[in-house]
This record gives structure tokens, C-alpha cells and sequence, in this order.
């Protein structure tokens, strides 16, 4: 007879104080991070050859613009091959855009989905086709979302603008403002996606939890900044070490980058590792808001404790 393995789930819909949502967090990861990684990579892995050629393209095309400066000048000696470097550096930039606004849309969505399948489920007793067909539902209202974004953060991007302005007392309230703007938009996402609301509605929502616990969702974000930063420079200290090591041994020897392929090599693996780094940290980051959002709505509707109540109620019945 085969034994079930044991249920490790971890119940969200609980009003937790501010340290008890970043230890959900990490408990959460701890359980959930080799399932979750496994999805990331089956799901984005020609994002991430299409990451791999974007870094070719804007290494390939700023070495060569800064050895063309270095060996032509800017001035009238300028030809065909500073216009091919140009191409390059700007065809990367553009299809690095493209790429980032797919990955927005995709991973945003992964991690709330995977959420709401392991709240539905009550633990991670689901497949990774799952998550897909999930996403796949809901993706009409995830591309509308993900679009005002854009207009939210050109907001956000003019009034830290003005936020600077103001000496000392600007440099915190545009702080305050970006994770409290982070907190919103993850909060009200979980919304949309686990409540099934449409996109307004969910920002309005959203607005309501985060608004009512201001200070706890701010915090909660800030401390989760700090942290998966660290982890992030944690995970990149290695390359990161190899590119900084070669690039002063580059520098140190005078080594001409514009002859030899390795510079090249090197530079554009360290630029994509980077970048696929950031399209994991992204989704990670995620996770905290879907338990934040479970705490808030906890806080303010009280829907489990009264279920449980109500399930008590009929046991004794």
C-alpha cells in the first residue's frame, strides 16, 4: 500500500502581522521553490534563448561602437561600420523591450496563478499544465492590466520627478510612494486573479486592503526589496565576479575587444544572466503580495474564521 506523502500546506487566509507574512513568504519558498523554478523554465525557456540574443545584440553593438570611438573618432571618419554597431545596439534594445513586456505579462501571471492553484488545492498537488490553463482564462484581463500599468508607472515616474525636487524629505516620500505603488498593483493582481473581479474593480479593491493597512503593506515590501536584492546579488556573485575579473583583465592588458570573440562571449553571458536573474526575481516577488493580499482581506471580510466558525457550528450540530 503507498503511503500519501504528508500535506504541507500552508494556510493563507490568515490575518498574519507584518513578521509573520515574511516568514509565510519564505516557508512558502521553501516548500514551493523547486515546483515553481520547474514551471519558470518549462514556460519561459524561448524567452530565454530570445534573452540569450538580445545580449548578443547589445554587447555585439556597444563594444563595437566603443572601439570604434576609440580607434575612428566620432567626427567625419564615421562610416558603414558604426552604423552597423548602431543597429545592433538598437535592434537589441527594442527586441529587449518586446521580450520584457511578454515576460511581464507571463510571470506577473505565474506566480498569482501559481497561488490561487495551490489556495484551491490546498497544497501543490497540482500539474504545471495547470497554471497555464489558469492563466490562459484570464488572460484578456491580465494584457488590460498589465497595459495600465504602463499609464500607473508614467504617472508614478512624474511624480517622484516632482518628489525629487523637494530636498531630504522628497528622497522618503518617493520611497514610501514606489513600495506602496508595488504593494497596490501586486495586491489588486492577486485580486483580479483568485476573486475572478474585473480590472477596475480589483484596482479598487486592491486600493481598499492596501490603503486600510498602509504602513504594514509598505513595510512588508520594503523589507522584501532589501531581501530578494541580496538574494539577487547573492546568485549573480559568481558571474558577476568572473565578468568583473576579466573586464579589469581586459582593461589591464589592453586587449583589443574588437579582434577577439571572447570578450564578447563572456560580456553577453554575464548581461543575460543578469537579465533572466531579474525575470526570476520578478516572479518571486510577486509570492509576498499574494500573501499580503490573503492577509488584508482576511483582516477586513473575516471569510475563513467565519467558515471555520460555521464548520464548527455544523460538527455540532
Amino acid at each position: 500500500m503507498q503511503i500519501k506523502p504528508p500535506n504541507r500546506y500552508i494556510e493563507l487566509k490568515i490575518n498574519r502581522d507584518f513578521g509573520d507574512i515574511i516568514t509565510t513568504y519564505f516557508e512558502f519558498l521553501k516548500q514551493n521553490l523547486k515546483k515553481f523554478t520547474n514551471i519558470f523554465l518549462s514556460y519561459n525557456g524561448i524567452f530565454l534563448v530570445g534573452l540569450l540574443v538580445v545580449s548578443y545584440l547589445l554587447v555585439t553593438g556597444f563594444v563595437g561602437m566603443v572601439t570604434y570611438e576609440n580607434t575612428s573618432g566620432f567626427g567625419n571618419n564615421m562610416g558603414t561600420d558604426i552604423d552597423d554597431y548602431m543597429v545592433y545596439f538598437i535592434a537589441g534594445g527594442i527586441l529587449y523591450l518586446i521580450i520584457f513586456i511578454i515576460v511581464a505579462v507571463l510571470n506577473y501571471s505565474m506566480a498569482g496563478a501559481y497561488m490561487v492553484k495551490y489556495e484551491n488545492e490546498e497544497g501543490p498537488n497540482f500539474e504545471k499544465k495547470d497554471v497555464w490553463s489558469f492563466i490562459k482564462e484570464r488572460l484578456g484581463n491580465i494584457i488590460v492590466f498589465v497595459l495600465l500599468l504602463g499609464v500607473l508607472y508614467l504617472g508614478m515616474f512624474i511624480v517622484n520627478f516632482i518628489l525629487l525636487i523637494i530636498p531630504f524629505v522628497g528622497i522618503f516620500a518617493q520611497y514610501i510612494l514606489q513600495f506602496f505603488v508595488t504593494a497596490w498593483v501586486g495586491v489588486s493582481f492577486y485580486c483580479m486573479l483568485t476573486e475572478n473581479k474585473g480590472v477596475t474593480e480589483s484596482f479598487g479593491e486592491g486600493w481598499r486592503l492596501v490603503t486600510k493597512s498602509f504602513w504594514k503593506s509598505v513595510g512588508v515590501n520594503f523589507i522584501m526589496w532589501i531581501l530578494n536584492v541580496l538574494l539577487l546579488m547573492l546568485v549573480l556573485m559568481i558571474p558577476g565576479g568572473i565578468i568583473s575579473f576579466y573586464t579589469f583583465h581586459v582593461i589591464d592588458t589592453d586587449i583589443d575587444i574588437s579582434s577577439s570573440i571572447i570578450p564578447t562571449i563572456v560580456w553577453t553571458i554575464g548581461l543575460c544572466s543578469l537579465l533572466i536573474a531579474f525575470v526570476y526575481y520578478q516572479c518571486l516577488s510577486q509570492f509576498v503580495n499574494c500573501i499580503l493580499y490573503s492577509a488584508l482581506h482576511e483582516k477586513t471580510y473575516n471569510t475563513n474564521t467565519r467558515s471555520k466558525i460555521e464548520q464548527i457550528g455544523v460538527l455540532a450540530e
